[in-house]
């Protein structure tokens, strides 16, 4: 059996993965900075299967920051890499303002988690106001304002991903919701132009987080990308 690492995004912990795929879910609420959740997901990996095992690795927006860094760290012990809802670029001034702005309001212990208000933005239109919402918001509280905090610093002062791209090797799937409005498709048109093989997919009716909108679809398409 195919051993996975999954590697969540901002405000995520297991239950986004849980319905799509099966797999060792790394903790990356403890550290600010890429490289460090890096480390720490490679040390879960070393525990869990031994220092010379080699895994496929898996990342969901912050998630797939985290991917790209496990693949500059620890190429040779990869097999296989899926980047999904993500991007290769580094943030904007006008993003990076936006969080700023964010974490300010959680430093003052106004910490509002996922509200209703930011949903449109994480998930698709027509579950807004089904139990997976109430799913979303809750997976945020868990995570909380300090490792909000964390994860914040550490994707705003993530490197260019972009030139390595094009060492990697391994076979790649990038995928994302076909209405993601965070990381929008051409975001991952570019990561798969840059990476040689890739395979592009879109998920119908999704938007920033298809492992919990359409998990037989991300379930399907990750089983065939562990086949190759």
């Amino acid at each position: 059996m195919t051993k996975l690492l999954l590697l969540p995004g901002l405000l995520c912990d297991a239950r986004l993965w849980r319905d799509a795929a099966d797999g060792l879910v790394a903790d990356l609420a403890q550290d600010d900075s890429i490289a460090a959740m890096a480390r720490r997901a490679l040390a879960a990996a070393d525990a869990a299967w031994g220092v010379d095992a080699r895994f496929a690795v898996a990342g969901l927006s912050m998630g797939g920051y985290v991917a790209m860094e496990v693949m500059r760290e620890a190429a040779p012990r990869v097999t296989h890499l899926a980047l999904l809802d993500t991007s290769a670029r580094p943030d904007t001034d006008e993003q990076r303002a936006r969080r700023e702005a964010l974490m300010a309001l959680s430093r003052m212990g106004q910490f509002k988690g996922v509200t209703p208000r930011l949903l449109p933005m994480l998930i698709h239109a027509s579950r807004l106001e089904t139990p997976l919402a109430a799913g979303v918001m809750a997976m945020a509280e868990r995570i909380g304002p300090a490792a909000f905090l964390r994860q914040q610093r550490a994707i705003m002062d993530r490197p260019d991903s972009r030139p390595d791209l094009l060492r990697i090797t391994v076979p790649t799937l990038v995928a994302c919701g076909a209405e993601d409005a965070l990381t929008p498709p051409d975001r991952h048109a570019e990561i798969a132009a840059l990476i040689p093989g890739a395979e592009l997919l879109h998920f119908s009716g999704c938007g920033h987080l298809p492992t919990m909108e359409d998990p037989p679809a991300v379930a399907a398409a990750l089983r065939n990308w562990l086949a190759r």
